[in-house]
């Protein structure tokens, strides 16, 4: 029986999904193996943009671990805007957003014999602090946005709540990582746009090679087949595109592995090294355009890295479990299973996963949705919004329970209540609604769950919004992606290991 009063119309959401891909590049790998150049040059050490504050690790577990992301930013490392002329040679339009869309787990064992970025597709759809599940590339941005619009309702200023924002946004994301790698993240490494293109630029541009012609407007790739080389927007558009590739995002990050594998090894090559005017140029790039986090003496911990050859600078992916998954809501995602991953990640380096048990695995038990009441209560200032939740609800075959306005103490997240911890109904009414928090109310009898909205709810308000056809296709569906229900997955194991030794780029779609 629903007896929610209305309430003054919110205003529609202004999150758009940015036209262009973020793309950023391994450029802090090309820093990493080479900074033992630069050590005579104080500047570099002096001038560095630094993120102080992120509840890094220490290197414990054997390897030392770099969580190093890509950002669609329009500023420089250190916050200035970049020049008009600069936009443009990114083509990367005009809408400012604080997108991750390239993050790469790099990982050097302790005696600096090898290294390998471990690249994680910005679709896997993951468990964020303070979000629920979600595609990872959204961790570091809308928990910026949600903590930048808090802080500046409390009176910061514009200043101190992109500060501080930032920097929730930087734990959000590192914290995801940790929790679907079972890494402890050691380092943090941040990369702009504008530091792809003047890295690239540095050593004179990077060679590719191409399968077959490609000419695809959206990321602006227009190339003809085989081997070429590229600089500045060129180069930024090759490891843009996704459209128009039979694998999508997976060949993006291969054309990137294989662009940075080809950049480390130019960097590595005496031509390269021996060049002073190459070498300021490179440490001007990086000056600019990377931010590490304060704890890293970037130059004394190159200095152990001065043998690392070429060959022993390794890319991989994480494990798959379906290329073309699909929440419940109809939104695509990567599906992974973090036991996979943290086995995978794990076995790079010789080790075994510090998790016996996978406690975030995006999988809960299937159930008979058609013995679960669900009630469902109002907290936020949407009206008709818990009307919406549970007619979604209802599509997916949960039995209606009681609908209205929630008159209980205030809330902060919206959360799912049962009567114990370990309710399977309760997981699988939380997954059906976008990976909301779970928790107990033992008000509540056995079998009924009740899911409290608040303003942050992000998940279907509708039966059309589910993914669904019909009730009866998806009452026991689980957390098992209603639009996709019965249809075969996609996996994309790892394939083979891309190196910077090779003697000529290795030919992608």
């Amino acid at each position: 029986m629903s007896h929610e009063q209305p309430a003054p119309d919110a205003p529609p959401s202004t999150a758009r999904r940015p036209i262009h891909i973020a793309v950023a590049v391994l450029s802090v790998l090309a820093l990493v193996v080479t900074g033992f150049a630069w050590r005579s040059i104080d500047s570099l050490r002096n001038n560095l943009a630094t993120a102080g504050g992120l509840g890094l690790g220490g290197s414990a577990d054997g390897a030392v671990d770099i969580l190093m992301v890509g950002t669609d930013s329009r500023t420089d490392a250190h916050g200035n805007p970049l020049s008009q002329e600069e936009l443009d040679s990114l083509r990367a339009g005009e809408e400012v957003a604080s997108n991750t869309d390239t993050i790469v787990l790099i990982r050097v064992p302790n005696d600096g014999s090898s290294a390998t970025a471990i690249s994680i597709p910005r679709d896997s759809y993951v468990d964020v602090p303070g979000i629920g599940m979600s595609k990872i590339n959204a961790a570091y941005g809308a928990t910026k946005e949600t903590e930048r619009l808090k802080l500046v309702e409390d009176g910061a200023t514009d200043k101190e709540a992109e500060e501080e924002s930032t920097k929730a946004g930087r734990e959000a994301l590192i914290q995801s990582v940790a929790d679907l790698t079972g890494i402890t993240v050691d380092h943090y490494a941040e990369v702009g746009l504008l530091g792809f293109v003047l890295l690239t630029n540095a050593v004179g541009g990077v060679d590719v090679c191409l399968n077959e012609p490609v000419d695809e407007d959206m990321s602006g790739a227009h190339f003809p087949a085989g081997e070429q080389t590229l600089k500045g927007a060129d180069a930024l558009s090759f490891v843009r595109q996704r459209h128009d590739l039979p694998r999508g995002d997976l060949d993006r990050i291969v054309r990137q592995q294989v662009f940075m594998a080809s950049l480390v090894g130019k960097v590595l090559s005496a031509k390269t090294l021996s060049d002073p005017g190459k070498l300021n140029e490179l440490s001007g790039a990086v000056q600019r355009s990377v931010v590490l986090d304060d704890d890293w003496d970037i130059i004394e911990f190159a200095t152990q890295l001065q043998d690392l050859a070429g060959g022993k600078v390794q890319f991989e992916t994480i494990p798959v479990a379906d290329l073309n998954g699909t929440t419940d809501y109809g939104e695509s995602i990567v599906e992974v299973k973090p036991k996979d991953v943290k086995k995978y990640v794990a076995g790079l380096v010789g080790e075994e996963p510090t998790d016996s048990e996978d406690t975030t695995t995006s999988e809960t038990p299937k159930i008979d949705a058609s013995t679960v009441t669900v009630d469902v209560a109002n907290a936020s200032d949407v009206g008709g919004l818990a009307n919406g939740v549970a007619d979604a609800l209802t599509s997916l075959g949960y039995g209606q329970g009681e609908v209205g306005n929630y008159t209980g103490e205030s809330v902060s997240e919206t959360t799912v209540f049962a009567h114990s911890a370990d309710d399977d109904s309760a997981k699988a009414v939380a997954a059906a609604l976008g990976g909301l928090p779970t928790d107990t109310d033992a008000t509540l009898p056995e079998g009924s769950v009740r899911v409290v909205l608040s303003s942050d709810y992000q998940g279907p308000t509708s039966a059309e919004t589910t993914g669904t056809t019909t009730s009866s296709e998806s009452s026991e569906t689980g957390l098992e992606p209603a639009s996709t229900a019965g249809t075969t997955p996609t996996p994309a194991p790892p394939g083979p290991p891309i190196d910077a030794g090779s003697s000529g780029p290795r030919c992608v779609n």
